[in-house]
């Protein structure tokens, strides 16, 4: 049982977890005075086209909703840009962007590695610029763990015990050490009672939470003994 995720209501109990995948993307073309763009290569608007195609393109092709996860679909976000120029007057000539990918699990990041690199070769060829693609973490998510397995089912009673709620088992698309076990074939859940502010800047943990959910956890070898 891993405390590493959790729900407001202390109901999900995260069963499932996506593929995690880390990009980056750099895009190099001619770096030049502003007022002479046609002497150069603007890696900046290559770069935001680029990102903008393989958006596009990896959300048509992986489109499959899985109910499950709390994020249904697989998602392939843009998020961090590394600074290029430090002027305004210079075009960059070098562009360097990052993408978060959740891939649902029935999906290989194998695939999807080969067609990140398909878009990054017909757009090197048809912008002329030069593009590379670097791997920053893969994380493929392990094999589901079972609602029937003894873990799951010891949770549940417990949660339903202690809280007299009704819990109900998810997948996530955040990558928790839960998937660590399940990657080694050990069955896992993720459970604990959270406010949905991670990675926020008042990220915080409230003290009533920690104490019923320690008294859920001792329920559960009982449980388990009276089985």
């Amino acid at each position: 049982m891993v405390p590493d995720a959790g729900s407001r209501d202390g109901t999900d109990v995260e069963i499932a977890e996506k593929n995690l995948l880390w990009l980056k993307i750099t895009t190099k073309g001619k770096q030049v005075h502003a007022s002479l763009p046609s002497k150069g290569k603007n890696a900046n608007r290559a770069g935001m086209r680029l990102a903008l195609s393989l958006d596009e393109s990896l959300h048509r092709k992986y489109r499959k909703r899985d109910g499950l996860f709390d994020e249904p679909s697989s998602t392939f976000e843009p998020t961090k840009v590394d600074s290029n120029v430090p002027n305004v007057n210079t075009i960059p000539g070098v562009d360097v962007r990052y993408f978060d990918c959740r891939v649902l699990p029935e999906y290989s990041l194998d695939s999807v590695l080969a067609d990140t690199n398909a878009v990054l070769h017909d757009f090197a060829s048809e912008y002329d610029v030069n593009t590379s693609l670097e791997i920053v973490q893969r994380d493929d998510a392990g094999p589901a763990t079972s609602p029937t397995s003894e873990v799951a089912v010891l949770m549940g009673r417990a949660i339903a015990r202690m809280t007299k709620k009704e819990p109900r088992f998810v997948g996530i698309g955040g990558q928790t050490v839960g998937n660590l076990f399940r990657a080694e074939g050990i069955p896992s859940v993720v459970w604990s009672t959270v406010d949905d502010v991670p990675h926020e800047p008042n990220e915080y943990c409230r003290i009533a939470n920690l104490i019923s959910d320690t008294k859920v956890f001792a329920a559960m070898p009982l449980l388990a003994q009276s089985a």
